[in-house]
C-alpha cells in the first residue's frame, strides 16, 4: 500500500467518524428532550428541577397516570384529536390518491397548469388564511365545532397529491391501456391496479398527515372555544391554567406522554416505507 493510498483511507475514516459524531450529536439532541419529558411524567413536583436532573426517577411515580385524567378533560380532547384525525387522514387520503392519479395517468384539458396552480397554494402563508376562513365558518355556523377542522382536511392534501402523483409516474402507463382494453372504466382501474401498487407511498404519507392533524394547534385554539370541543394539544396546553400556586409539570408532561403515544406507534409500524417511496417518487418528474 502506497503513501498516498493511506492518507486516503485514513482521511476516509477520520470523515466517517467525524460524520458519525455529528449525527449521534443531533440525534442526542432530539432524543433528550424525549426523555426528559418521560422522566418527568415520572416524578414528583419537587424533583423537576434538581441538579444535576435526574434521568431515572427516585421514586418513580405512576401515580400521575391515574391523577392526569381528572386534573383535565384529558380524555374527552382525545376523543375529539381522534375523531377530526380519523376523518381527516381516511377521507384525505381518498380524496388525495384520485386527484393523485387523475394528475398521473389522465388527459384532460389543462392539466399541467392546474397542478402548477395547486402546487402554488402551498406557497401561501397559513396566516394569510386565517382571518378568511374564520370569517367564512362565522357565516356557516361552524365556530366551536369540529367542522372547521375536518371539513377542509376531506378535500385532500396537496402534498400528498403531489408526492403520489410523482409516484404514479414511475408506474407503468401500460397497465392503464390494458384495463383499458379489458373494459375497465377509469374508477375501477383507480380501485383494483393503481392504488394497491401506491401502498407503500400512501402509508408514508398518511404518517405525516397524521402527524400534522393530531398535532394541530393553530386551529383548534381559533376555532373552538370550550372544553368539550377542544382537542387534545389544546387541552396540555391549557393545563397550566388549572394550578393555582405553581404549574405542576409532571402532570403536564403525563399529558404529554399518552399524547404523544399514537403518533410513536403508528410511525414504529410504518417507518419502513418512508425510504422507499420517497426515494422512488424523488427521481420521477
Amino acid at each position: 500500500m502506497t503513501t498516498m493510498t493511506r492518507t486516503n483511507v485514513a482521511a476516509r475514516r477520520t470523515g466517517t467518524v467525524i460524520a458519525f459524531s455529528l449525527m449521534l450529536l443531533g440525534a442526542l439532541t432530539m432524543v433528550l428532550p424525549f426523555l426528559w419529558m418521560v422522566t418527568t411524567s415520572l416524578k414528583e413536583s419537587r424533583l423537576v428541577f434538581t441538579f444535576p436532573p435526574e434521568w431515572i426517577p427516585d421514586p418513580i411515580d405512576w401515580a400521575n397516570y391515574l391523577e392526569v385524567w381528572d386534573v383535565a378533560p384529558l380524555a374527552v380532547g382525545l376523543l375529539n384529536s381522534v375523531i377530526v384525525t380519523v376523518l381527516v387522514v381516511t377521507v384525505g387520503t381518498f380524496s388525495s390518491t384520485m386527484a393523485a392519479f387523475a394528475f398521473a395517468k389522465l388527459d384532460f384539458p389543462h392539466k399541467d397548469r392546474i397542478f402548477v396552480a395547486l402546487l402554488a397554494t402551498i406557497m401561501i402563508p397559513m396566516v394569510v388564511l386565517i382571518i378568511p376562513q374564520f370569517l367564512v365558518f362565522v357565516q356557516l355556523g361552524w365556530i366551536d365545532t369540529l367542522l372547521p377542522l375536518i371539513v377542509p382536511g376531506l378535500l385532500g392534501n396537496v402534498t400528498m397529491i403531489f408526492f403520489l402523483r410523482q409516484y404514479m409516474l414511475g408506474l407503468a402507463s401500460e397497465l392503464l391501456e390494458a384495463a383499458k382494453l379489458d373494459g375497465a372504466g377509469y374508477l375501477r382501474i383507480y380501485w383494483s391496479i393503481f392504488l394497491p401498487l401506491c401502498k407503500p407511498a400512501i402509508a408514508a404519507n398518511v404518517i405525516i398527515v397524521f402527524m400534522a392533524t393530531w398535532n394541530d394547534y393553530i386551529g383548534p385554539l381559533i376555532f373552538t372555544n370550550s372544553p368539550e370541543n377542544s382537542t387534545v394539544q389544546l387541552v396540555i396546553a391549557s393545563m397550566s391554567s388549572y394550578y393555582k400556586d405553581q404549574t405542576d409539570y409532571p402532570m403536564i408532561m403525563t399529558a404529554s406522554v399518552i399524547a404523544v403515544l399514537p403518533v410513536i406507534l403508528l410511525f414504529t409500524l410504518m417507518q419502513r416505507y418512508f425510504v422507499d417511496s420517497f426515494a422512488f417518487s424523488g427521481i420521477k418528474g
